[in-house]
């Protein structure tokens, strides 16, 4: 017998009568729920720092390390800072890699040596920097083209002076002070803390200064000349009296000729020099026997741009740099550095450096 279809439908509608005011308050519910979490998601995001995936302060690229340390020491860890050619790394024959186009694109403040030692990186930087970033060239704005030095590895006759200011801490204080000017002009809300690391800074170089002169005082006057593979050292040998009689390299950065190691073995026995030096950048297995042959030292440990030690080290600085330099090159000619005994080398502020440093 078939079930009674008017009775059915009665039970259906009293069933949606009742059902009906317990559908529509557990939707509400849900709603209500699913509003406190989107608040409470909201809430939260606006308590993650908005520097988490933008980091504050400036952002400065730099080019060659001894430039990227001084960066390092005046712009603490109020900027953020990387370094764009490897230690070790040949800088005059350097070519970026694609990928550096988008670091100098983020660049507030590009800082390279200039007078022609990066022209890769810097027509890089031209084509691929904010419309805001400065371009500051070191080397260009210390010293005048009447200033420019001209010597074996770089000649007159192709037009481009030696770059190499840096070995001399006479033109690093000359470079921190402009390091310092273009953060300040930037970032003034930081200027104290800038103003205080570059006070701290310039001390030491002052105190490298003083040190170096009173060392190089102790080495013979006639051993103060110095043959070095590469020409780095053009106005540290002006401004300290050292004669700089030359270099093995020839200006296009190959081996010398029979004819030059033959006038180079001459110029070391007619001028008595006690020790030639080479590069840890570039080794040069004619050294050896350039110096044999007149009669010299050979030691081949000087750097240019390649600081000491690893990043995070002590010694892992411009500082540590030229007083690994000087702690060479100086007893080698028969003097002796007592005077840069105890030397500090270390980052003149306290907090872990942020800087990049690629290797």
């Amino acid at each position: 017998m078939y079930p009674d279809r008017t009775t059915n439908d009665d039970y259906k509608s009293e069933v949606n009568v009742i059902l009906r005011p317990k559908i529509c308050l557990f939707l509400i519910l849900i709603t209500l729920v699913l509003g406190l979490i989107a608040c409470s998601d909201v809430k939260n995001q606006s308590l993650v720092p908005t520097d988490a995936h933008d980091p504050p302060g400036l952002m400065v690229v730099t080019t060659v390390s001894p430039i990227t340390s001084l960066v390092e020491n005046i712009g603490g860890v109020r900027i953020n800072l990387e370094g764009i050619v490897p230690e070790g790394a040949n800088s005059h024959t350097f070519e970026p890699p694609p990928s550096v186009a988008s670091v100098l694109a983020s660049a507030d403040l590009i800082i390279a040596n200039g007078l022609f030692l990066e022209e890769s990186i810097i027509d890089l930087a031209n084509s691929n920097k904010k419309n805001s970033a400065v371009i500051l060239l070191l080397g260009d704005e210390s010293i005048t083209q009447e200033e420019w030095v001209f010597d074996f590895s770089f000649p007159e006759t192709n037009g481009q002076p030696n770059p190499h200011l840096w070995t001399s801490p006479v033109m690093a204080i000359k470079y921190g002070q402009l390091i310092h000017d273009h953060l300040v002009k930037l970032d003034q809300e930081n200027s104290s803390y800038y103003d205080r690391n570059w006070e701290r800074l310039k001390n030491r170089l002052e105190e490298l200064d003083r040190g170096i002169r009173s060392s190089i005082e102790t080495i013979p006057s006639e051993n103060r000349l110095l043959l070095t593979y590469h020409d780095s050292f053009p106005m540290f040998g002006l401004q300290y009296g050292v004669k700089i009689l030359g270099a093995v390299q020839p200006s296009n950065f190959t081996e010398p000729s029979a004819r030059e190691v033959a006038r180079l073995i001459k110029q070391i026995q007619d001028n008595r020099v006690p020790a030639i030096f080479g590069s840890e950048v570039f080794p040069s297995p004619v050294m050896a026997q350039i110096a044999k042959e007149g009669g010299a030292e050979f030691v081949d440990e000087l750097r240019d741009d390649d600081l000491p030690g690893k990043p995070g080290d002590p010694m892992h600085s411009y500082l540590g740099l030229i007083l690994s330099d000087m702690k060479i090159m100086i007893p080698a000619l028969g003097g002796n550095t007592t005077a840069l005994d105890g030397f500090d080398t270390s980052l003149v502020f306290k907090e872990p450096s942020k800087a990049i440093y690629p290797q």
